[in-house]
């Protein structure tokens, strides 16, 4: 039987590296893995509140924490901006004190723009649930976030959707490959996402491997 395994952790250490950078004594990790959580959520509630009704995108790619004693340091990659903040300044300020209400530690967040966001497999994923939700047909969202991607310049996609496609009876797994994804390549750099969306018929998932280069 094949072995699954995340294509992020087997990476990590020679072209991946952890997205949350911090210190803990042994019993104290659970909590500190609790509290990474913790700001994660509370920033996406935020955002799934403020953005704009008619683009129903969040547009987050990931978030990188850094701890130390006092402070707790959110950087947000994000592909478009004006989709979380207004007032550029504004937003950010009302959304650390949004966030700061939850915990005790200073926290201090900025906010970092990719350049290409559709080479994100997050931002893909997001794009392919919002044309799913919009009863767009599910091979065509596909084929449409795999052009978007390969105008960013990467090697290689691959998408899957799995679950009750298209409101069928009977669930069931389509997949779509452009270019190479190597997976048993260690140094090859790879991302990965999995997502899922909430539709009429059911709760569908969608996983996205990139291969950047």
């Amino acid at each position: 039987m094949g072995q699954k395994i995340n294509p992020l952790g087997f990476r990590l250490g020679t072209t991946q590296s952890h997205h949350s950078f911090w210190f803990a004594k042994p019993k104290d990790f659970s909590m500190g893995l609790q509290e990474d959580e913790k700001i994660r959520n509370c920033i996406k509630n935020y955002v799934k509140k403020k953005k704009r009704i008619s683009s129903g995108f969040e547009g987050i790619a990931y978030m990188g924490i850094q701890k130390r004693i006092d402070l707790i340091q959110v950087i947000i990659y994000i592909g478009f901006p004006n989709l979380l903040i207004e007032g550029r300044t504004r937003g950010v300020e009302e959304l650390q004190m949004n966030v700061q209400k939850e915990f005790h530690r200073r926290l201090n967040i900025t906010i970092t723009r990719i350049e290409k966001p559709y080479g994100q497999p997050n931002i893909l994923a997001e794009y392919i649930a919002l044309q799913l939700k919009n009863r767009v047909s599910f091979r065509k969202a596909m084929k449409k976030a795999i052009e978007l991607t390969e105008q960013t310049g990467t090697k290689g996609i691959q998408v899957q959707i799995a679950g009750r496609i298209d409101g069928k009876e009977i669930a069931r797994v389509e997949w779509i490959r452009e270019g190479r994804v190597p997976l048993q390549t260690i140094h090859a750099k790879i991302d990965h996402c999995s997502h899922t969306i909430r539709t009429i018929y059911g709760v569908l998932g969608i996983k996205i491997w990139i291969f950047v280069n």
